[in-house]
């Protein structure tokens, strides 16, 4: 019998899921990488990983690629790593019901309706592992980041109620919460920008253009900005630790913020989060 641990990753084609594919890989799991576009798949399957297509953002997408991975493995996974998303940019003012829908159809609704497909071999199995990506800005907000900030607070309520429900199945479930993270991130998150925000008739313009000059520059030029290996070592003990935390905070910010939130009253919070972005 193959005892080699299966972990799916979803979120491959770059950045945060491509690096913690690699190292888990390297570390003896049997990693299936998945990827939202046809073509992300394919440069998956050329560097040697196997991998399937799943678009968060579409329900039969999701369960089509739970399924096909289920059935590469014999109905075995011993962990998933929730990954993918993107940030949809504006002030909430700006913001059409179509863009919030998009930003929770993928950050949100598929990455709970994969964690939903996968749950029952775990139950089987009566082990397992479930890694959500969130953010530091899934517990505090910044400006202009309205929809993100909200999958992300939404995301890591499912996952503390995931967690009580799943108590005493063997499934555990944790939430890695990056600060910034160099990665093509900001590139999307103009693009969706582009794509739903009117910025030339927004009373918010002047801040747009700051916004924009930013989302055009690379993530190093964000203090305490790290690579997106600094993920790997949390979700290794996340997957692997015989008790897992419930929340691995990565980058200065992400354990500024978190002790920030726990001793200043929410006023003060909000000065200080006013002074950035």
């Amino acid at each position: 019998m193959n005892h080699q641990p299966i972990i799916l990753i979803t979120g491959c084609s770059s950045g945060i899921g491509r690096a913690c594919a690699e190292g888990m890989a390297r570390r003896g799991w049997r990693v299936i990488a998945s990827a939202r576009r046809n073509e992300d798949v394919r440069a998956l399957q050329d560097a040697g990983f196997e991998s399937v297509l799943i678009d968060l953002a579409s329900s039969h997408s999701v369960i089509e690629g739970a399924a096909k991975v289920l059935g590469m493995t014999q109905g075995r996974i011993n962990a998933v790593f929730l990954n993918a998303g993107y940030g949809q940019a504006g002030a909430v003012e700006d913001l059409s019901r179509p863009a919030l829908r998009e930003q929770f159809e993928t950050n949100v609704f598929g990455t709970i309706e994969l964690a939903n497909q996968l749950i029952p071999a775990m139950r089987r199995a009566k082990r397992g592992r479930i890694v959500i990506n969130t953010s530091v800005l899934g517990f505090v907000a910044l400006r202009y980041r309205g929809a993100y900030n909200a999958s992300k607070y939404a995301l890591e309520g499912f996952a503390d109620t995931l967690r009580l429900e799943l108590h005493g199945t063997g499934i555990e479930v944790s939430l890695i919460e990056p600060g910034p993270i160099l990665s093509r991130f900001r590139a999307n998150s103009l693009k969706a920008f582009h794509r739903h925000v009117r910025a030339e008739s927004s009373p918010h313009r002047e801040v747009y253009q700051q916004q924009l000059a930013r989302l055009n520059t690379e993530g190093s030029a964000v203090p305490f900005t790290l690579g997106p290996e600094a993920v790997m070592p949390k979700l290794v003990h996340a997957c692997e630790a015989h008790r897992p935390r419930i929340r691995y905070p990565v980058t200065v910010p992400s354990h500024l913020f978190a002790w920030l939130k726990r001793i200043l009253p929410a006023g003060w919070l909000d000065r200080i989060l006013l002074t950035i972005g």
